[in-house]
């Protein structure tokens, strides 16, 4: 489906529950200039963990990449568009989660951050977030960060010194890298067990 975006249309892909959704899951791909889009198999197997979880999950093309219309903005406008999808495919009065995967964690702190405090996200999850390369935000301390302990894109050690300040707990998935090839099973399995209780 497509959505009206701050330049154009936004391509998105919902995936609904077997029964009412008790929360949307809102999810950001990787960098478009590298490739990443709403079909990146690390947030379909995000999605497809949420979706188990009873979310609708929402997965969308930034500007330019896919239907999406518009042009790459340095992870700016990115942001607007992650912020144009919330408040259009949000459902009022059910919970909100916000993910990201590599550039989408990044877009997903900042999202976060401008949220109005009455329409704030109920959890985040950061999936090996590009700390290293864009400015990643501060984030909740129930923040869910999963990385691979052999991510060549972000290096672990980026990862643990943005976490330091904040005091907060990194998931590491011994040797795994960025895409977690071979090992989205387990990635999906710890989604589950990250958000069980909520």
């Amino acid at each position: 489906m497509l959505i009206a975006g701050p330049t154009g249309e936004l391509q998105c892909a919902i995936d609904n529950p077997a029964d009412a959704p008790r929360g949307v899951a809102v999810i950001c791909h990787p960098n478009p200039v590298q490739g990443g889009t709403l079909d990146n198999k690390v947030v379909q197997t995000v999605a497809r963990a949420f979706v188990q979880l009873g979310y609708r999950a929402v997965r969308f093309n930034f500007r330019g990449i896919g239907q999406s219309q518009g042009v790459w903005d340095e992870g700016r406008g990115e942001i607007d568009d992650a912020l144009a999808v919330i408040a259009a495919l949000r459902e009022p009065g059910l919970p909100l989660l916000l993910a990201g995967f590599s550039f989408g964690g990044y877009v997903a702190s900042q999202a976060a951050l401008r949220l109005p405090e009455d329409q704030r996200a109920e959890r985040l999850l950061l999936v090996g977030p590009a700390t290293s390369r864009f400015d990643t935000a501060a984030v909740p301390a129930d923040t869910v960060v999963i990385h691979g302990e052999a991510d060549d894109v972000v290096p672990l050690q980026a990862v643990l010194d943005w976490a330091r300040p904040q005091v907060l707990p990194i998931t590491v998935v011994p040797g795994v890298g960025h895409f977690f090839h071979g090992q989205l099973p387990l990635l999906k399995s710890l989604v589950l067990r990250a958000f069980a209780g909520g």
